[in-house]
């Protein structure tokens, strides 16, 4: 790659049509830019709003599923996050993650069972990010956090929830970057009440912020009953 003065990588599930475009390595300009694009019969189409895009089939009817936002490159993405939390039939029980690292989902469930003291061990845990987006950035933490206890609780969120913020290994809920680009975009696209860490700093929006310092805060947040849509016995 030294001897070339751009790499460009084309990401994207084989069985979905849109198309990341990362730069690798710029000599003439800055990396941190991503493209996203459809596939069409024509050729890539360049995506205007790749937010409203991935969240145009959202469910709200359903437990386990979440709005979380992410920063690629310099560009902020909506993403839905979708949890699926049964009973295991096996004497161990499956993790699987699909646009998410495993080896994260192992250690938020494992902080999950310590810090939040939610009963995991005997449930099978499958992750899902819709679109087939892959994301490694630790802000989607708390998002993955809150779809599986919503999942497990069986609390169908508000639909105008979204949820970001990295989740260390003692339950604290840390900062992440270009928070306040976030929020912004998420009041951008019409929605109300961003669970987040804490700032220390205000920021001018139309959403309901909801600061939690750990996860426990955010746990209790979305399990009262004026913060979800809807909730319903196992």
């Amino acid at each position: 790659e030294h001897l070339v003065d751009t790499v460009v990588y084309l990401e994207g599930d084989r069985y979905h049509s849109y198309r990341i475009m990362r730069t690798i390595k710029n000599r003439f300009g800055s990396t941190n830019e991503v493209g996203v694009f459809e596939m069409k019969d024509s050729g890539l189409a360049e995506v205007k709003n790749p937010s409203a895009i991935f969240l145009m089939e959202k469910n709200s009817k359903n437990s386990g599923s979440i709005i979380t936002a992410t920063l690629e490159g310099s560009r902020i993405f909506l993403a839905e996050v979708q949890a699926l939390v049964t009973k295991t039939s096996f004497g161990y029980p499956q993790r699987k993650a699909q646009g998410f690292d495993l080896n994260r989902l192992n250690l938020l469930i494992a902080v999950l069972q310590r810090r939040a003291h939610i009963a995991l061990e005997t449930h099978d845990i499958h992750i899902n990010i819709t679109g087939g987006l892959k994301i490694s950035e630790p802000a989607i933490d708390l998002a993955v956090c809150v779809a599986v206890v919503s999942a497990i609780k069986n609390i169908i969120l508000d639909a105008q929830l979204i949820a970001f913020g990295e989740v260390g290994l003692g339950g604290e809920v840390r900062a992440v970057n270009q928070t306040e680009k976030r929020v912004l975009e998420c009041a951008k696209l019409g929605f109300k009440k961003i669970i987040m860490p804490q700032l220390g700093m205000r920021i001018k929006t139309s959403c309901e912020i909801v600061e939690c310092a750990n996860i426990q805060k955010a746990i209790e947040y979305i399990s009262s009953a004026q913060n979800i849509g809807q909730s319903r016995q196992n």
